[in-house]
């Protein structure tokens, strides 16, 4: 094996290499351009003139604009790279692709509920309406959780059933009853109804602005979950006691489940990357795009989010739309979005986070760039509001903020059966009631964090394997993990903290 240059380079119209690794000043990165100065791995370095004003690239897209002149050789990053406006052709379906055959023989181990809906695994639910319920949902969970100590297992005789996990937020009260009422009640919806729960209890004190009747005629859950209010049923301790029953009377029927071959098909998942740095867009997010379109060919669906986090890439996406109208609604929340952050005082370049630049991240733009990559080159099939249903099979895009809990919540309202989530930095999440792989961008986090993540993309990095052979091991960690294999994430319990539905508007 090779021993890898120690520079990256994406695109023939770059102006700008990756280093893979720490250079110092003086080394060799291209043809007559030495380093003048130390450049962090991860980070740009200038292989060319580059004068004040004029657009920096990397891919071979736009990531921002020269704030001073930089010579080549230089390190190019917040000192002498910022935003600018630029004109993008949207060029709406210019490269739509065939529809893949679908006829493909991967398949993994489900369960098939009785509607026909497959899981990928079997908890039991108590939502909460409000917050104001939040700490009675945690006793009735608390008292079915395995005690580390004693080694106590409170559902030692129920195999089959993967946990009771009570999912809390910080509204449903003080907020106005229309959009950001809305908002919620649609994203508990998708979780009462998500298939990865084969019993849910919804918890409320009874006297907040989302009451549960209203929720449950809205998102027309009449027979898919139990109701409870505090008030009404007398307070803490019979409504712990409530709860308690309800779960122990569910746990003999969601034990009854067994796992069978079902098609690849069946898997929906979430695309996440958090704690991002200059490797995402060039290991991880192009293996798990890889990995992507691999389910898509089978059939599958994989779901894209983070709006802020595409800004400045849409029109790559637009091009794949399978229609203007579907192009059109893409653009339509980058709108938003402006206008958004315009009414806060913000401003869409302030998403890279202090951790984003200093792994080598300079602008929304290039983040976003690599951000897309998570995606793959299939077609895109429907663009989706928050928490909304998941209906067509293939690649959406559902609208999310950028902050990973918020966006993957709504991602699993819509119905995501598994999270796949990529790290530069090294971030630690799960998602319940989905499984949430963890993908390592490069060799030295993996190998630090390893408790944590389940894949090193770093492999690309180290020349050890390409992007199409890494998205392939994503791929079968994909069917295993929805076979009932459980995820590092999982193994530390993640995944009920980070329940956290998008609040908007005024907290009144």
């Amino acid at each position: 094996m090779t021993t890898p240059a120690p520079v990256i380079r994406l695109h023939p119209d770059d102006g700008v290499l990756i280093a893979r690794a720490s250079l110092p000043p003086g080394m060799m990165v291209a043809d007559g351009v030495t380093t003048v100065e130390r450049i962090p791995a991860g980070h740009k370095v200038a292989i060319r003139p580059i004068a004040m004003g004029e657009p920096v690239r990397r891919y071979g897209q736009i990531i921002g604009f020269a704030t001073a002149p930089i010579a080549p050789g230089q390190h190019v990053h917040t000192q002498n790279c910022g935003m600018g406006d630029f004109s993008k052709d949207y060029a709406y379906g210019v490269d739509v692709k065939p529809v893949p055959n679908f006829d493909l023989p991967a398949t993994f181990d489900g369960i098939r509920r009785a509607d026909g809906r497959v899981a990928t695994r079997n908890y039991i639910g108590i939502l909460t309406s409000v917050n104001c319920s939040a700490h009675v949902a945690g006793i009735v969970a608390d008292m079915f959780k395995k005690n580390p100590f004693t080694g106590d297992n409170p559902l030692a005789d129920f195999p089959n059933v993967d946990g009771v996990v009570a999912l809390t937020h910080k509204t449903g009260c003080g907020m106005t009853q229309n959009e950001p009422l809305a908002l919620l009640r649609r994203t508990l919806g998708g979780y009462a109804r998500h298939a990865n729960f084969s019993h849910v209890v919804v918890l409320g004190l009874g006297c907040e602005v989302n009451q549960i009747g209203g929720l449950m005629e809205e998102q027309k859950l009449a027979g898919r979950l139990r109701a409870m209010d505090i008030q009404e049923v007398g307070g803490t301790r019979k409504t712990v006691e409530a709860g308690v029953a309800f779960v122990k009377e569910a746990l003999t029927d969601a034990n009854k489940v067994k796992r069978e071959p079902v098609p690849a098909s069946e898997l929906t998942v979430a695309l996440q990357c958090g704690g991002s740095d200059g490797y995402s867009g060039v290991s991880a997010n192009p293996a798990l795009g890889a990995a992507s379109d691999l389910l898509v060919a089978h059939g599958g669906t994989v779901i894209l989010s983070e709006t802020p986090e595409t800004y400045g890439a849409e029109h790559l996406l637009t091009r794949r739309a399978v229609s203007r109208e579907v192009g059109e609604k893409l653009v339509g929340l980058m709108r938003w979005w402006e206008e958004y952050t315009k009414r806060e005082g913000a401003e869409m370049n302030a998403n890279p986070s202090p951790g984003n630049k200093a792994g080598g991240l300079t602008t929304i733009l290039e983040k976003s760039l690599g951000a897309m990559a998570k995606a793959g080159s299939t077609n895109l099939v429907d663009v989706l509001n928050y928490a909304e249903p998941i209906t067509k099979k293939g690649f959406v895009f559902m609208d999310t903020p950028g902050y990973d809990p918020v966006a993957a919540t709504g991602q699993v309202a819509g119905g995501a059966n598994m999270v796949c989530f990529t790290t530069g930095r090294g971030s630690v999440f799960g998602c319940k009631p989905a499984p949430s792989i963890k993908l390592a961008t490069n060799t030295p986090m993996y190998m630090r964090m390893e408790d944590d993540m389940d894949v090193n993309c770093g492999t690309i990095l180290d020349g050890e394997e390409t992007v199409q052979q890494c998205g392939q091991r994503i791929f079968e960690l994909m069917l295993k993990t929805a076979s009932g294999q459980p995820t590092k994430s999982e193994s530390f319990d993640f995944g009920s903290a980070e329940f956290a539905p998008w609040v908007i508007g005024a907290t009144m």
